[in-house]
C-alpha cells in the first residue's frame, strides 16, 4: 500500500512530485532542496547553512513519517560545485554519526533556485 507523506515542517513540492511515499516499510523521500518553509527562500549562501537547511527539512520528513535518521539506508546528494564536497560532509556526519547509510555524492549542472545542494533519501523500519 502507498501512502503520500506531506508535511508544513519542509518545503511544499514545486512540482508534480510528493515530499514522500511511504511503500510498506520503505520511505522513499524526495530531493530535498535548502529552502526554509517559512519563508520559501534560500537558507542563505553557504553550502554549510544550505546544506543544514536539506538536512532539517529531510528530518523533517522523516519525522512526519515515524522515522529518524537511524532509519536512512541510503542518500543522493547533488552539489552544485564537487568543491563544496568538504564543507558539505562535514555537515552531513552530524546528522548521520553511526551506522551511516549507503550514499553517492556528485556534482550536477545546475538546481533548481539556484541552489547549492540537494538531498534525497531512502528510509527503511519493519
Amino acid at each position: 500500500m502507498k501512502q503520500v507523506i506531506v508535511t508544513e515542517q519542509a518545503p511544499a513540492a514545486i512540482g508534480p512530485y510528493s515530499q514522500a511515499i511511504k511503500a510498506g516499510s520503505t520511505l522513499y523521500i524526495s530531493g530535498q532542496l535548502p529552502i526554509d518553509p517559512k519563508t520559501g527562500d534560500l537558507a542563505g549562501d553557504t553550502i554549510s547553512g544550505q546544506t543544514v537547511q536539506s538536512l532539517e527539512n529531510l528530518g523533517a520528513i522523516l519525522r512526519k513519517a515515524g522515522y529518524g535518521f537511524e532509519d536512512v539506508v541510503r542518500a543522493v546528494v547533488y552539489l552544485k560545485n564537487i568543491s563544496d564536497f568538504s564543507a558539505m560532509n562535514e555537515i552531513y556526519a552530524k546528522y548521520f554519526k553511526q551506522d551511516c547509510p549507503a550514499r553517492a555524492a556528485f556534482a550536477v549542472a545546475d538546481l533548481p533556485k539556484a541552489a547549492l545542494v540537494e538531498i534525497e533519501a531512502v528510509a527503511y523500519k519493519e
